[in-house]
């Protein structure tokens, strides 16, 4: 199965790969697929790999897997395990398309830091300034059962660099019990959800309400990158929808990138499953219907997108190579730099993120086979994705359930990447 993969890769890239050549040191501007031995992986060791991920699925903890890696901008691993739908026996295909929930993130922040290098703003900025609701916020000290709150002035505004990294005070709803009856008052979405609510109504509604915290005084995982979903269309005057697709999704051919499938594409939508005590079974929850229902005006920039593997491989190429990929320069170099650096070393609670990422740091490099520097992401589905600067590597592995209760797939193949890493 994985030789017919690569050959079909070869010859949907060929074309590409030669109009656009390789980098002068040999290494392709593009994703192309390569036999293991070329890129420094033991083709043995890569298959340890699907043992694993098909004693996972033949013991019903998972339906199906997609799962990519390369090195140096060679494909070495591309396969599809399972079943997209277990009741149909429908195989998972190597194209079709999952909900990445947070890995959607990645993406609006490099849109925001696209927006920073042209100069539109300073990253320590109060967001007030180009958003005037966030002006003058409070922090919530007590929510009243009727809603009503009692909240003090916060000692700060919000800045970019807050929503960048979690620590604005602004939180999820469905991670923060405190502030949900509060959000859902207010029409605030989650992020994945059916909803008809437009994204910046929803985001000046949010920004009237109060801050679990201070700004910059602790981490806390919400819809900062929603916030600034909003941010990119007030700066660009585009909706988020129509600057990701012009500025990122076409050139770099991420082909079913998008917030709402398009009719044609709903077969290849892979359904969400529930691993409940009685097995898998297909969730039954109508939020996750959110791909394809409602009123389409609410791209959430912390959740809200869906693609195929492919497609975030080749963003997370561009990352790799420095900002560039397929001709085009994307983002500098300094950037990349700049995102991947640890922005909150001086908080007291020891969190670490960069710019969009979460960071390998010298204090947590020993928890699993990696190396310092590598940064990543994952999503509320069960999908994941790491790239290492140092080894020119980047993996994903995408299922699409919700609860997972083996979420522990991810780090084992993150580990079965690494041990099948034997050469330069």
């Amino acid at each position: 199965m994985k030789n017919i993969i690569f050959r079909l890769l070869f010859l949907l890239w060929l074309p590409v790969v030669l109009l656009s050549g390789c980098s002068t040191d040999n290494t392709p501007m593009v994703l192309v697929p390569a036999s293991p031995g070329d890129a420094g992986f033991s083709a043995e060791r890569l298959e340890r790999i699907d043992k694993v991920v098909n004693n996972y699925i033949s013991q019903n903890k998972i339906p199906g897997v997609t799962a990519l890696i390369a090195r140096h901008g060679k494909i070495v691993y591309y396969n599809a395990f399972g079943y997209r739908n277990v009741e149909e026996a429908d195989k998972m295909a190597a194209d079709d398309i999952f909900r990445i929930a947070s890995m959607t993130k990645a993406l609006t922040c490099t849109a925001v830091m696209m927006l920073y290098e042209e100069g539109y703003f300073l990253l320590d900025d109060p967001v007030s300034k180009y958003i005037p609701e966030f002006k003058n916020p409070q922090v919530l000290v007590k929510l009243n059962p009727d809603t009503t709150y009692v909240a003090r002035p916060a000692v700060r505004e919000v800045t970019i660099r807050h929503l960048l990294t979690h620590t604005s005070g602004i939180g999820y709803p469905f991670l923060n019990a405190d502030i949900r009856p509060l959000y859902e008052k207010n029409n605030i979405p989650d992020g994945f959800v059916v909803t008809d609510a437009v994204l910046g109504d929803a985001i000046r509604a949010l920004a009237k309400l109060p801050l679990l915290h201070d700004p910059g005084e602790k981490y806390t995982y919400g819809l900062n990158t929603d916030v600034l979903g909003y941010f990119v269309e007030v700066i660009s005057g585009k909706t988020l929808d129509a600057f990701l697709k012009e500025r990122l999704f076409e050139p770099l051919g991420m082909e079913d990138a998008c917030f709402y499938l398009p009719e044609e594409k709903a077969g290849r939508l892979v359904p969400v499953y529930a691993n409940t005590d009685a097995g898998l079974k297909l969730s039954d929850d109508q939020r996750y219907e959110f791909p394809l229902k409602g009123g389409r005006n609410y791209f959430s920039g912390g959740a809200g997108i869906c693609c195929t593997i492919l497609d975030y491989a080749r963003f997370m190429q561009m990352m790799i190579n420095g900002g560039t990929y397929n001709g085009h320069q994307f983002l500098g170099r300094k950037t990349i730099d700049l995102m991947t650096t640890n922005q909150l070393a001086n908080l007291p609670d020891g969190a670490v993120s960069g710019l969009g990422f979460s960071l390998v740091t010298e204090k947590t490099k020993y928890r699993i086979l990696s190396s310092e520097g590598n940064f990543s992401g994952g999503g509320y589905f069960s999908t994941s994705y790491w790239m290492d600067p140092k080894e020119d590597l980047i993996g994903l592995l995408f299922t699409q359930m919700y609860p997972a209760r083996y979420g522990e797939i991810h780090q084992k193949f993150q580990v079965l990447t690494y041990q099948a890493l034997v050469g330069e």
